[in-house]
Protein backbone atom coordinates (compact mmCIF):
# COMPACT_ATOMS: atom_id res chain seq x y z
CA UNK A 1 0.00 0.00 0.00
CA UNK A 2 1.27 3.54 -0.50
CA UNK A 3 0.93 6.16 1.94
CA UNK A 4 0.78 8.97 -0.02
CA UNK A 5 0.52 11.27 3.61
CA UNK A 6 3.99 10.12 4.18
CA UNK A 7 4.94 10.69 0.95
CA UNK A 8 3.35 14.50 1.38
CA UNK A 9 5.01 14.92 4.92
CA UNK A 10 8.65 14.13 3.42
CA UNK A 11 7.95 16.79 0.66
CA UNK A 12 7.50 19.08 3.45
CA UNK A 13 10.12 18.08 6.03
CA UNK A 14 13.06 18.28 2.67
CA UNK A 15 11.97 21.90 2.53
CA UNK A 16 12.32 22.97 6.73
CA UNK A 17 15.85 21.13 6.60
CA UNK A 18 16.75 22.98 3.97
CA UNK A 19 15.18 25.88 5.41
CA UNK A 20 13.03 27.14 2.79
CA UNK A 21 9.40 26.04 4.05
CA UNK A 22 7.52 29.17 4.03
CA UNK A 23 5.82 30.78 7.25
CA UNK A 24 2.64 32.94 6.62
CA UNK A 25 2.57 35.62 8.98
CA UNK A 26 -1.13 36.86 9.27
CA UNK A 27 -0.95 40.51 8.83
CA UNK A 28 -4.35 42.28 9.80
CA UNK A 29 -4.35 45.48 7.95
CA UNK A 30 -6.22 48.71 9.17
CA UNK A 31 -7.38 51.19 6.46
CA UNK A 32 -5.65 54.53 7.41
CA UNK A 33 -2.53 53.06 9.07
CA UNK A 34 -0.45 51.40 6.78
CA UNK A 35 2.60 50.37 6.66
CA UNK A 36 1.41 48.90 10.10
CA UNK A 37 -0.58 45.74 11.09
CA UNK A 38 -1.51 43.36 13.52
CA UNK A 39 1.08 40.32 13.75
CA UNK A 40 -0.67 37.32 14.69
CA UNK A 41 2.56 35.81 15.07
CA UNK A 42 3.29 38.11 17.75
CA UNK A 43 -0.08 39.46 18.53
CA UNK A 44 1.49 43.34 18.33
CA UNK A 45 1.92 46.01 15.90
CA UNK A 46 4.37 45.33 13.59
CA UNK A 47 6.03 47.87 10.74
CA UNK A 48 5.72 45.81 7.42
CA UNK A 49 8.93 46.65 5.28
CA UNK A 50 7.98 43.94 2.53
CA UNK A 51 4.85 44.70 0.58
CA UNK A 52 3.84 45.34 -3.11
CA UNK A 53 1.45 47.82 -2.39
CA UNK A 54 4.21 50.23 -3.09
CA UNK A 55 2.17 53.25 -2.75
CA UNK A 56 -0.05 52.49 -0.34
CA UNK A 57 -2.91 52.81 -2.59
CA UNK A 58 -4.88 49.88 -1.32
CA UNK A 59 -5.47 52.00 1.81
CA UNK A 60 -6.05 55.52 -0.40
CA UNK A 61 -9.74 56.92 0.33
CA UNK A 62 -10.58 57.66 -3.02
CA UNK A 63 -9.84 53.77 -3.78
CA UNK A 64 -11.74 52.83 -0.78
CA UNK A 65 -14.65 54.90 -1.48
CA UNK A 66 -14.73 53.51 -5.41
CA UNK A 67 -14.81 50.18 -4.30
CA UNK A 68 -17.99 50.69 -1.32
CA UNK A 69 -19.88 52.69 -4.03
CA UNK A 70 -19.61 49.59 -6.35
CA UNK A 71 -20.73 46.96 -4.19
CA UNK A 72 -23.63 49.34 -3.07
CA UNK A 73 -24.69 49.63 -6.65
CA UNK A 74 -24.00 46.52 -8.57
CA UNK A 75 -23.14 43.90 -6.04
CA UNK A 76 -20.22 41.71 -5.10
CA UNK A 77 -19.80 39.23 -8.01
CA UNK A 78 -19.33 39.40 -11.79
CA UNK A 79 -22.00 36.94 -11.80
CA UNK A 80 -20.13 34.38 -14.25
CA UNK A 81 -17.18 34.51 -17.00
CA UNK A 82 -16.80 37.63 -19.62
CA UNK A 83 -18.66 35.74 -22.13
CA UNK A 84 -21.68 34.48 -19.58
CA UNK A 85 -23.08 37.36 -18.22
CA UNK A 86 -19.60 38.50 -16.30
CA UNK A 87 -18.31 41.53 -18.51
CA UNK A 88 -20.13 44.88 -16.50
CA UNK A 89 -19.92 48.44 -16.41
CA UNK A 90 -16.53 48.99 -13.80
CA UNK A 91 -14.99 46.39 -16.20
CA UNK A 92 -15.68 47.81 -19.59
CA UNK A 93 -14.41 51.72 -17.86
CA UNK A 94 -11.09 50.21 -16.24
CA UNK A 95 -10.15 48.17 -19.93
CA UNK A 96 -10.56 51.64 -21.19
CA UNK A 97 -8.10 53.10 -18.65
CA UNK A 98 -5.73 50.82 -19.16
CA UNK A 99 -5.75 51.32 -23.03
CA UNK A 100 -5.55 55.12 -22.26
CA UNK A 101 -2.43 54.80 -19.57
CA UNK A 102 -0.75 52.96 -22.25
CA UNK A 103 -1.51 54.73 -25.44
CA UNK A 104 -2.42 51.10 -26.84
CA UNK A 105 -5.34 50.88 -28.95
CA UNK A 106 -7.06 47.66 -26.31
CA UNK A 107 -6.73 46.17 -23.09
CA UNK A 108 -8.06 43.14 -21.52
CA UNK A 109 -8.51 42.28 -18.09
CA UNK A 110 -7.61 38.97 -15.86
CA UNK A 111 -7.95 37.66 -12.35
CA UNK A 112 -3.92 38.02 -11.55
CA UNK A 113 -0.62 39.00 -13.12
CA UNK A 114 0.47 35.47 -12.88
CA UNK A 115 -3.11 34.53 -15.00
CA UNK A 116 -2.45 36.90 -17.63
CA UNK A 117 1.15 36.05 -18.69
CA UNK A 118 0.57 32.36 -18.58
CA UNK A 119 -2.57 33.14 -20.63
CA UNK A 120 -1.26 35.59 -22.86
CA UNK A 121 2.02 34.13 -23.48
CA UNK A 122 0.66 30.75 -24.03
CA UNK A 123 -2.03 31.98 -26.17
CA UNK A 124 -0.12 34.29 -28.21
CA UNK A 125 2.96 31.90 -29.00
CA UNK A 126 0.75 29.15 -30.43
CA UNK A 127 -1.06 31.09 -32.59
CA UNK A 128 2.24 32.82 -34.22
CA UNK A 129 3.18 29.33 -36.90
CA UNK A 130 6.31 27.75 -36.01
CA UNK A 131 7.05 30.68 -33.53
CA UNK A 132 10.21 31.01 -31.72
CA UNK A 133 10.49 32.45 -28.06
CA UNK A 134 13.49 34.48 -26.92
CA UNK A 135 13.00 35.06 -22.77
CA UNK A 136 15.26 36.52 -20.54
CA UNK A 137 16.45 34.25 -18.29
CA UNK A 138 15.18 36.09 -14.77
CA UNK A 139 11.51 36.12 -16.76
CA UNK A 140 9.29 35.27 -13.63
CA UNK A 141 7.46 32.05 -13.63
CA UNK A 142 4.44 33.15 -14.65
CA UNK A 143 5.95 34.21 -18.05
CA UNK A 144 7.83 30.44 -18.42
CA UNK A 145 5.07 28.64 -17.82
CA UNK A 146 3.40 30.83 -20.28
CA UNK A 147 5.90 30.16 -22.92
CA UNK A 148 6.02 26.37 -21.81
CA UNK A 149 2.69 25.87 -22.35
CA UNK A 150 3.01 27.44 -25.99
CA UNK A 151 4.98 23.91 -26.59
CA UNK A 152 6.91 26.67 -29.02
CA UNK A 153 10.87 26.78 -29.35
CA UNK A 154 12.43 28.98 -26.76
CA UNK A 155 15.73 30.45 -26.49
CA UNK A 156 16.70 32.05 -23.35
CA UNK A 157 19.29 35.19 -23.13
CA UNK A 158 21.12 35.63 -20.40
CA UNK A 159 19.92 38.25 -18.02
CA UNK A 160 19.57 42.29 -19.55
CA UNK A 161 22.19 41.02 -21.85
CA UNK A 162 21.41 42.71 -25.43
CA UNK A 163 24.56 41.32 -26.87
CA UNK A 164 23.65 37.61 -26.32
CA UNK A 165 20.32 38.37 -27.26
CA UNK A 166 21.34 39.68 -30.48
CA UNK A 167 23.53 36.66 -30.76
CA UNK A 168 20.67 34.53 -30.80
CA UNK A 169 18.18 36.13 -32.64
CA UNK A 170 20.94 35.94 -35.44
CA UNK A 171 20.99 32.46 -35.69
CA UNK A 172 17.41 32.33 -36.67
CA UNK A 173 15.41 32.08 -39.62
CA UNK A 174 14.31 35.31 -40.72
CA UNK A 175 10.82 33.95 -41.77
CA UNK A 176 9.81 32.82 -38.12
CA UNK A 177 7.98 34.65 -35.95
CA UNK A 178 9.89 36.02 -33.09
CA UNK A 179 8.82 37.13 -29.89
CA UNK A 180 10.93 38.54 -27.16
CA UNK A 181 9.82 38.39 -23.76
CA UNK A 182 11.42 40.52 -20.43
CA UNK A 183 10.58 42.29 -17.85
CA UNK A 184 10.59 46.16 -17.10
CA UNK A 185 11.90 46.17 -13.08
CA UNK A 186 13.11 42.35 -12.25
CA UNK A 187 11.52 42.26 -8.23
CA UNK A 188 13.56 39.84 -6.54
CA UNK A 189 17.07 42.07 -7.90
CA UNK A 190 15.62 45.45 -8.21
CA UNK A 191 17.33 45.76 -11.67
CA UNK A 192 16.21 47.45 -14.82
CA UNK A 193 16.24 46.26 -18.56
CA UNK A 194 17.69 48.19 -21.25
CA UNK A 195 13.68 48.48 -22.53
CA UNK A 196 15.21 50.28 -25.93
CA UNK A 197 17.67 48.30 -26.79
CA UNK A 198 15.38 45.29 -26.83
CA UNK A 199 13.21 47.24 -29.04
CA UNK A 200 16.08 48.39 -31.10
CA UNK A 201 16.75 44.43 -31.89
CA UNK A 202 13.13 43.58 -32.27
CA UNK A 203 12.73 46.25 -34.97
CA UNK A 204 16.13 44.82 -36.90
CA UNK A 205 15.33 40.88 -36.68
CA UNK A 206 11.49 41.48 -37.23
CA UNK A 207 10.37 40.30 -33.90
CA UNK A 208 7.51 41.39 -31.58
CA UNK A 209 7.76 42.34 -27.87
CA UNK A 210 5.79 41.40 -24.99
CA UNK A 211 7.00 44.06 -21.84
CA UNK A 212 6.03 42.73 -18.50
CA UNK A 213 5.67 45.84 -15.77
CA UNK A 214 4.20 44.41 -13.14
CA UNK A 215 6.17 46.06 -10.82
CA UNK A 216 6.70 49.53 -12.47
CA UNK A 217 3.36 50.28 -13.39
CA UNK A 218 1.94 52.96 -11.28
CA UNK A 219 5.78 53.71 -10.15
CA UNK A 220 7.76 55.13 -13.04
CA UNK A 221 6.60 57.63 -15.85
CA UNK A 222 4.76 61.13 -16.50
CA UNK A 223 1.41 59.28 -15.70
CA UNK A 224 2.81 56.26 -13.87
CA UNK A 225 2.44 53.70 -17.41
CA UNK A 226 5.78 51.72 -16.16
CA UNK A 227 9.53 52.16 -16.94
CA UNK A 228 8.65 52.34 -20.91
CA UNK A 229 6.92 55.21 -20.80
CA UNK A 230 9.56 57.12 -18.67
CA UNK A 231 11.88 55.81 -21.30
CA UNK A 232 10.16 57.19 -23.68
CA UNK A 233 10.02 54.11 -25.56
CA UNK A 234 6.22 52.61 -24.62
CA UNK A 235 4.85 53.04 -28.36
CA UNK A 236 7.84 50.60 -29.42
CA UNK A 237 6.35 47.81 -27.03
CA UNK A 238 4.11 45.31 -28.80
CA UNK A 239 2.17 44.11 -25.97
CA UNK A 240 2.43 45.77 -22.05
CA UNK A 241 1.46 43.67 -19.21
CA UNK A 242 0.43 44.64 -16.13
CA UNK A 243 -0.84 44.35 -12.50
CA UNK A 244 -4.01 45.90 -10.57
CA UNK A 245 -2.16 44.35 -7.19
CA UNK A 246 1.07 46.04 -6.82
CA UNK A 247 1.35 49.55 -6.87
CA UNK A 248 -2.14 49.90 -7.79
CA UNK A 249 -3.03 48.70 -4.76
CA UNK A 250 -6.21 46.29 -5.81
CA UNK A 251 -6.08 43.12 -7.54
CA UNK A 252 -6.21 42.20 -11.03
CA UNK A 253 -3.68 41.83 -14.22
CA UNK A 254 -4.44 43.10 -17.69
CA UNK A 255 -2.47 43.09 -21.33
CA UNK A 256 -2.73 46.08 -23.69
CA UNK A 257 -1.71 46.38 -27.21
CA UNK A 258 -2.79 46.63 -30.75
CA UNK A 259 -7.20 46.07 -31.47
CA UNK A 260 -6.55 42.88 -33.04
CA UNK A 261 -3.99 41.35 -30.53
CA UNK A 262 -6.28 41.34 -27.95
CA UNK A 263 -8.86 40.42 -29.54
CA UNK A 264 -7.28 37.56 -30.42
CA UNK A 265 -6.25 36.98 -26.81
CA UNK A 266 -9.66 37.03 -25.65
CA UNK A 267 -10.95 34.94 -28.05
CA UNK A 268 -8.50 31.84 -27.54
CA UNK A 269 -7.13 32.21 -23.98
CA UNK A 270 -8.03 29.09 -21.78
CA UNK A 271 -6.91 31.13 -18.75
CA UNK A 272 -9.48 34.11 -19.60
CA UNK A 273 -12.23 31.97 -21.36
CA UNK A 274 -12.77 29.81 -18.25
CA UNK A 275 -12.08 32.03 -15.40
CA UNK A 276 -15.14 33.97 -13.55
CA UNK A 277 -14.56 37.52 -14.22
CA UNK A 278 -13.38 40.36 -11.59
CA UNK A 279 -16.12 42.26 -9.21
CA UNK A 280 -17.31 45.30 -9.97
CA UNK A 281 -15.85 46.68 -6.56
CA UNK A 282 -12.50 45.18 -7.17
CA UNK A 283 -12.46 46.93 -11.06
CA UNK A 284 -13.55 50.30 -9.68
CA UNK A 285 -11.25 50.27 -7.51
CA UNK A 286 -7.96 49.45 -9.63
CA UNK A 287 -9.86 52.23 -11.88
CA UNK A 288 -10.03 54.66 -9.18
CA UNK A 289 -6.48 54.29 -8.25
CA UNK A 290 -4.90 54.50 -11.93
CA UNK A 291 -7.27 57.58 -12.48
CA UNK A 292 -5.50 59.16 -9.49
CA UNK A 293 -1.72 58.25 -10.19
CA UNK A 294 -2.10 59.59 -13.76
CA UNK A 295 -2.71 62.72 -12.72
CA UNK A 296 -0.69 63.05 -9.27
CA UNK A 297 2.91 62.24 -9.37
CA UNK A 298 2.94 62.92 -5.73
CA UNK A 299 2.86 59.17 -4.00
CA UNK A 300 5.74 58.65 -6.51
CA UNK A 301 7.95 60.96 -5.72
CA UNK A 302 7.65 60.44 -2.04
CA UNK A 303 8.06 56.77 -2.81
CA UNK A 304 11.87 57.28 -4.74
CA UNK A 305 12.89 59.78 -2.29
CA UNK A 306 12.61 57.16 0.74
CA UNK A 307 13.94 54.98 -1.58
CA UNK A 308 17.33 57.21 -1.77
CA UNK A 309 17.31 58.38 1.82
CA UNK A 310 16.77 54.12 2.82
CA UNK A 311 19.55 53.15 0.63
CA UNK A 312 22.01 55.71 2.08
CA UNK A 313 21.38 54.95 5.37
CA UNK A 314 21.52 50.67 4.78
CA UNK A 315 24.95 51.63 2.82
CA UNK A 316 26.14 53.80 5.21
CA UNK A 317 25.84 50.82 8.12
CA UNK A 318 27.77 48.77 6.14
CA UNK A 319 24.58 46.40 5.34
CA UNK A 320 25.01 44.28 1.74
CA UNK A 321 22.57 46.36 0.03
CA UNK A 322 22.44 44.71 -3.56
CA UNK A 323 23.14 47.57 -6.59
CA UNK A 324 19.80 48.29 -7.72
CA UNK A 325 18.07 51.73 -9.90
CA UNK A 326 14.77 50.82 -9.08
CA UNK A 327 12.44 51.08 -5.61
CA UNK A 328 13.02 47.69 -4.39
CA UNK A 329 16.08 47.46 -1.99
CA UNK A 330 17.09 43.95 -1.71
CA UNK A 331 19.76 42.81 1.27
CA UNK A 332 22.12 39.80 1.05
CA UNK A 333 21.66 37.44 3.28
CA UNK A 334 23.06 34.43 1.46
CA UNK A 335 22.12 31.61 3.57
CA UNK A 336 18.21 30.13 3.83
CA UNK A 337 18.79 29.46 7.37
CA UNK A 338 19.98 32.85 8.26
CA UNK A 339 17.66 34.48 6.12
CA UNK A 340 14.58 33.08 8.09
CA UNK A 341 16.46 33.90 11.31
CA UNK A 342 16.76 37.33 10.46
CA UNK A 343 13.29 37.84 9.43
CA UNK A 344 12.22 35.93 12.47
CA UNK A 345 14.21 38.29 14.88
CA UNK A 346 13.83 41.60 13.27
CA UNK A 347 9.91 40.53 14.14
CA UNK A 348 10.35 39.12 17.52
CA UNK A 349 12.88 41.82 18.88
CA UNK A 350 12.01 45.02 16.92
CA UNK A 351 8.40 44.60 15.61
CA UNK A 352 9.43 45.05 12.10
CA UNK A 353 8.10 42.25 9.69
CA UNK A 354 10.71 41.56 6.50
CA UNK A 355 9.69 38.08 5.13
CA UNK A 356 12.85 35.94 3.83
CA UNK A 357 13.24 35.55 0.16
CA UNK A 358 14.81 32.22 -0.38
CA UNK A 359 15.14 29.32 -3.62
CA UNK A 360 13.39 28.69 -5.85
CA UNK A 361 12.66 32.21 -5.57
CA UNK A 362 16.04 33.49 -6.16
CA UNK A 363 18.71 31.98 -6.97
CA UNK A 364 20.51 29.18 -4.30
CA UNK A 365 23.13 31.12 -2.25
CA UNK A 366 21.59 34.75 -3.15
CA UNK A 367 18.79 34.44 -0.13
CA UNK A 368 18.00 37.86 0.62
CA UNK A 369 15.75 40.30 2.38
CA UNK A 370 13.64 42.04 -0.09
CA UNK A 371 12.78 45.97 1.38
CA UNK A 372 10.10 48.24 0.17
CA UNK A 373 9.86 51.73 0.98
CA UNK A 374 6.46 53.28 0.72
CA UNK A 375 5.82 57.04 0.67
CA UNK A 376 3.93 56.15 4.26
CA UNK A 377 7.39 55.04 5.95
CA UNK A 378 8.91 57.79 8.44
CA UNK A 379 12.52 58.84 8.51
CA UNK A 380 12.40 57.57 12.09
CA UNK A 381 11.03 54.13 10.49
CA UNK A 382 13.95 53.77 8.16
CA UNK A 383 16.54 54.71 11.03
CA UNK A 384 14.94 51.78 13.34
CA UNK A 385 15.13 49.68 10.13
CA UNK A 386 18.60 50.02 9.89
CA UNK A 387 19.58 49.91 13.71
CA UNK A 388 17.73 46.48 13.63
CA UNK A 389 19.37 44.99 10.75
CA UNK A 390 22.41 45.99 12.05
CA UNK A 391 21.66 44.59 15.14
CA UNK A 392 20.47 40.91 13.81
CA UNK A 393 23.53 40.79 11.66
CA UNK A 394 26.04 41.46 13.58
CA UNK A 395 24.16 38.36 16.44
CA UNK A 396 24.10 36.27 13.42
CA UNK A 397 27.49 36.71 12.17
CA UNK A 398 25.94 38.23 8.20
CA UNK A 399 29.35 39.42 6.60
CA UNK A 400 28.43 43.12 5.14
CA UNK A 401 29.43 42.32 1.28
CA UNK A 402 27.96 41.55 -1.73
CA UNK A 403 28.22 38.22 -3.33
CA UNK A 404 27.93 37.83 -7.03
CA UNK A 405 24.85 36.56 -7.96
CA UNK A 406 24.34 32.77 -9.04
CA UNK A 407 24.37 32.21 -12.89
Amino acid sequence: MINYENLFEQSISRLKNEGRYRVFNNLERKAGSFPFAKSNITDRTVTVWCSNDYLGMGQHPKVIAAMSEAIGRLGAGAGGTRNISGTHSAMVALEDTLAELHRKEAALVMTSGYVTNEAALSTLCSMLPNCIVFSDEYNHASMIHGIRGSQCEKKIFRHNDVAHLEELLKTADPARPKVIAFESVYSMDGDISPIGEICDLADTYNAITYLDEVHAVGMYGEHGAGVAERDGVMGRVTIMQGTLGKAYGVMGGYIAGSRALVDMIRSYAPGFIFTTALPPALTAGANASIRHLMESSEEREKQQYNVGVLRAMLEKAGLPVMPTHSHILPVLVADPVLCKKASDMLLNQFDIYVQPINFPTVPRGTERLRITPTPNHTHEMMLELTRALVWVFERLGIQPQIEKKAA
